[in-house]
């Protein structure tokens, strides 16, 4: 009875009849204290003093609020009188999570708010605000109340409005009430004097970086790896760069062993390049490279980091010529090997297996015997020459395409985005290391045989005859001509003997760039750095395309080649009718000159054969393997 009698007292005498509406019974007569139109203070024992004001429920703020439509009693349960105390037991904790909870486990179908609060609860018990404070660990870091007032909490939905705008506006003073240090740096920064200081409410605040309730811990490996992407969605042209380089690829593997974009643009006090105290100014650079690249664990970042753009883009001519000339020299270069070999490779097939089917081969009429082509050292070197490449181009394209959801499988399989690149070093020394020993060889051979013919038939200089040949080819491909006698080396055979010398030049110097980045620091500018990676990446996909494409289609997969594999280079003897049908040429000067016999050798036998052609297999997996992960 007593509710109702200060109910009807306050209706009656209340001077805004409007707001009668708002409440029920109970809660007007709560309002009858709570309207903070008159100071009460309560006892508190938290106080110093043992008392505090009264909190003060302002009807207006109420009333626009989402819980406008809740009576007190709704979240207040244990009232059990008008008369302070109000309940006779402790009060209980106000959980704003448990009431929506409730909503769902009565069987009431939640609004969409009502859902969204829920998925936003579930986050939040995630994060690092949910965590025990660790002054009190009896409370969390910070509850709903401590962002959203219980009583006035309204977000405003429409993004057009000056509310929206508002909202946006109070985020960082929201937050500041606890991160005062990291405020006061975000209100210097870009970020913070557009937003702040010009109201420019498409600028960063804290809830577009740190989320609104799956808040986590800025120093945990979970939020660098994801820093990226967050700042990359207001800033998408600036990401697209960062994960061309080799920053940005480990990163995207899922390693934090390079720089990410707070570490050369700070968090907060983020300052735009002009600014003499941002760390990205010129003057600043090269003490920003030296925080990682400091002559620890890394060697001492040289002059030339200072110039290094890490968002360079290869269309833009006036503030990246270098990096934009080589661009257009590589794509050249790509399109005009892809498109003469791909091309060259459909019309031998087409012409090949037309012929095939007209003229089948009377294998009987054929000469019977094996003749030796490829030496034992040649054999190996190849063997050896195969598998670093390939491990090259497994380590490389794992790194070149970061973007693809194989490549951190390949990373962690490998050990580590560290030993990856360790592996990665190791074979390109082997790399080297079979080549100088090639050239060494050839020189020593060439000094004893003083009657070698430099550009004869067995020599693998071009000459005159293997641009007629290739001419020939083309007549042949489209039947106005005859093919082509081929002698010891073919056009295509010693296209591809002479790519490796300019794959390994260009590959390797690129590579030597990227492997002792302060040395080339020191002599060139930045630039080097842009360069040297584009180059390398380019030319290893140049590599991995042809080899498996071009080359496997050469040796393997031509009509006459079939039943894949040939295995002429892991046995390095080539039966006379081999010889006869793809070095005619050959084959009838050994036999004008008498030295066939020479060349005579037993047939590998069926154990050899059948584990060349296991390794042949093993190959070409692997191969076709690497180009699928190239293309992809």
């Amino acid at each position: 009875m007593r509710f109702v009698w200060v109910a009807l007292l306050w209706m009656l005498f209340h001077p805004i009849l409007g707001e009668a509406t708002v409440f029920s019974t109970e809660s007007q007569a709560c309002q009858e204290c709570h309207d903070g139109r008159k100071a009460i203070d309560v006892p508190d024992n938290t106080s110093i003093t043992g008392r505090r004001p009264l909190v003060a429920i302002a009807l207006q703020p109420y009333a626009q609020g989402v819980h406008a439509g809740l009576q007190c009693r709704d979240c207040h349960n244990r009232i059990t009188s008008v008369q302070p105390p109000h309940q006779s037991e402790p009060p209980k904790k106000i959980d704003c999570a448990t009431c929506h909870e409730n909503l769902v486990k009565k069987g009431t179908t939640p609004s969409s708010a009502q859902e969204a609060v829920l998925r936003a609860t579930e986050r939040y018990r995630l994060s690092f605000h949910a965590r025990p404070n660790p002054d009190d660990p009896t409370i969390p870091n910070a509850t709903c109340h401590d962002c959203h007032d219980s009583h006035f909490f309204n977000v405003p939905t429409d993004k057009q409005s000056q509310a929206y705008a508002d909202w946006r506006l109070m985020n960082p003073q929201l937050c500041g009430k606890c991160h005062e240090d990291q405020l006061e740096k975000y209100a210097d920064s870009i970020h913070g004097i557009e937003l702040l200081k010009k109201k420019n409410i498409k600028s960063a605040n804290c809830t577009d970086c740190h989320d609104s309730y799956a808040i986590i811990g800025a120093h945990s490996a979970k939020y660098k790896q994801q820093s990226q992407e967050i700042c990359g969605s207001c800033h998408q042209k600036s990401l697209s760069t960062y994960y061309r380089f080799y920053h940005g690829q480990i990163n995207r593997l899922g390693y934090l062993t390079t720089a990410k974009c707070f570490n050369c643009h700070e968090s907060h006090n983020i300052l735009p390049v002009k600014n003499p105290k941002s760390m990205v100014h010129p003057n600043n650079r090269l003490k920003t490279c030296q925080k990682c690249h400091d002559g620890k664990l890394r060697p001492l970042a040289t002059q030339g980091f200072a110039s290094f753009t890490p968002h360079a883009k290869a269309d833009d001519y006036e503030h990246h010529p270098q990096l934009m000339l080589a661009s257009r020299f590589m794509r050249g270069l790509l399109w005009s090997v892809f498109a003469f070999f791909l091309c060259h490779s459909g019309l031998w097939y087409y012409r090949e297996r037309l012929e095939r089917q007209n003229t089948p081969t009377d294998l009987a009429m054929e000469p019977v015997g094996h003749v030796r082509r490829f030496a034992r050292l040649w054999r190996s070197a190849h063997l050896l020459f195969a598998l670093t490449v390939m491990t090259l181009l497994l380590t490389g394209l794992t790194l070149y395409n970061a973007h693809t959801s194989w490549a951190p499988v390949v990373a962690r399989f490998l050990g580590g985005s560290v030993t990856m690149g360790q592996i990665h070093r190791i074979a390109a020394l082997s790399l080297v290391t079979i080549f100088v020993i090639h050239l060494v060889y050839l020189v020593q051979r060439l000094v004893r045989d003083k009657n070698f013919a430099w550009f004869g038939p067995d020599s693998l200089l071009p000459n005159k005859k293997d641009f007629l040949d290739c001419r020939d080819m083309f007549y042949w491909f489209f039947g106005k001509g005859k093919k082509p006698h081929f002698d010891r080396w073919t056009y295509y055979e010693k296209f591809d003997y002479w790519a490796v010398f300019w794959g390994i030049m260009i590959v390797g110097c690129s590579g030597m760039v990227l492997a002792f980045p302060h040395v080339a620091g020191e002599y060139f500018g930045g630039w080097i750095f842009n360069v040297a990676l584009l180059v390398h990446g380019e030319e290893a996909f140049l590599a991995a395309v042809f080899l498996f494409t071009v080359h496997f289609f050469n040796n393997h997969f031509r009509p006459d080649k079939q039943p894949p594999p040939d295995i002429v280079m892991f046995t390095g003897t080539q039966s006379l009718q081999e010889m006869r049908r793809d070095h005619p040429a050959q084959l009838e000067r050994l036999l004008v000159s008498g030295d066939l016999e020479r060349h005579l050798v037993k047939p590998p036998s069926i154990v050899t054969t059948l584990s060349a052609k296991l390794l042949g297999w093993v190959l070409i997996l692997f191969g076709l393997t690497l180009l699928f992960l190239a293309v992809s």
